[in-house]
């Protein structure tokens, strides 16, 4: 049998006749033979086997002509939003989205709402009326939000009555746009806390609690821009909301497990501390005050362990001041060794230590803050 015999297993009698009868030359019909295997063995073009799914050059040039066509979607899927947005550096801010960058305007520069009415209209969603402005607070469409979001600053500065009708049902959905993955929204909501913190004061402290908890999270592992907004309406929060309601708001927090969300709240307990005043102090127990201060002195976290001395040397100051008679010279301590003996009394002996260490201010210093 002859090589071409081997390699087609045919009678070589056909191929002479087929050679005779058809001019093609063996060669070239090893050739056409090979050409035929190659068929049965690659793919078409544009499938490529190594992945599951057929993705090869006809997904690359599907995603070039995407690509090619991409600022015409664009412009096909925007959405409107009130607050201004740039196109540019959009990851100075962390947002997510393609290359639009959402304006954050602080709440002395936000503007007067131009049409309220339209705000407050309400919409049939089923058998009920939903209003406007919650709705657009719970679209699933993260632009629609954020303009939501600055719409309720607005209406906390201009119209500040109107939006307390509602208020109860605002600061649930503002929790929930805080718990949000995208930056952009939660900074918003971030800054409308702080607003309403300044307008409504105490009046929101019945639906405070996760408010809070939001906030202190937030402030302590988010993105810094995120977090930098946080620190500002802790900031808001111990200034406008009354420390004698704050203060067992803020107490749970001090032992929570996450140090950084311990760090956050003892800051925030300590700046509302002096806000009580020497009556709110006593009302509230400067010996319950000083037993919290002791116990965050041993905190792992550098920020709680500072919060905590503040805590300890105002708490020494004003007893100290406390003490001194009306009648009595300004400049004459009443006695030494006493804040070392209230500190003995109030705490166990490793904790009065303690704060003894953080406290241990010369007589001359003592006098000066009585002056």
């Amino acid at each position: 049998m002859s090589v071409v015999e081997d390699v087609y297993a045919s009678p070589k009698c056909f191929l002479d006749t087929f050679v005779i009868d058809t001019g093609i030359h063996i060669d070239k019909l090893k050739m056409s033979g090979k050409a035929l295997g190659d068929l049965n063995v690659h793919p078409a073009a544009g499938f490529d086997k190594s992945t599951a799914l057929g993705k090869g050059s006809l997904t690359k040039s599907y995603i070039e002509n995407i690509n090619d066509n991409g600022p015409e979607l664009q412009k096909k899927s925007s959405s409107p939003f009130s607050a201004p947005i740039n196109i540019g550096d959009a990851g100075s801010n962390g947002l997510e989205t393609g290359n639009t960058e959402v304006e954050y305007i602080e709440s002395e520069n936000l503007a007067d709402l131009p049409d309220v009415d339209a705000i407050y209209q309400h919409i049939r969603h089923g058998y009920t009326e939903v209003h406007t402005l919650l709705a657009r607070l719970d679209s699933k469409d993260w632009v629609s939000v954020c303009e939501a979001l600055n719409n309720v600053r607005q209406l906390s500065i201009y119209y500040r009555e109107r939006l307390l009708e509602i208020i109860g049902a605002v600061i649930p959905l503002i929790v929930k746009s805080l718990r949000s993955p995208r930056s952009a929204v939660c900074k918003t909501a971030i800054m409308a806390s702080a607003d309403i913190f300044k307008a409504y004061n105490d009046m929101v402290i019945d639906s405070f609690d996760p408010l809070l908890v939001q906030l202190l999270l937030k402030s302590s592992q988010d993105k810094r821009f995120v977090c930098e907004a946080a620190e500002a309406a802790l900031i808001a929060m111990t200034t406008w909301i009354s420390p004698m309601l704050l203060l067992p708001k803020l107490l749970p927090h001090l032992t929570n497990r996450n140090p950084r969300i311990r760090a956050k709240a003892s800051m925030c307990f300590s700046r509302s501390v002096p806000r009580l005043g020497m009556e709110g102090i006593r009302a509230y127990g400067i010996d319950k005050l000083i037993q919290i201060a002791a116990s965050q002195l041993s905190d792992q976290l550098p920020e709680s362990r500072e919060a905590a001395r503040t805590l300890a040397m105002q708490l020494q100051t004003i007893y100290v001041n406390s003490q001194v008679s009306p009648n009595e010279d300004s400049l004459e301590l009443v006695d030494a060794d006493s804040w070392e003996a209230f500190c003995h009394a109030k705490l166990t002996p490793l904790s009065a230590q303690a704060i003894l260490r953080v406290t241990s201010t010369p007589k001359e210093a003592l006098r000066e803050q009585q002056i």
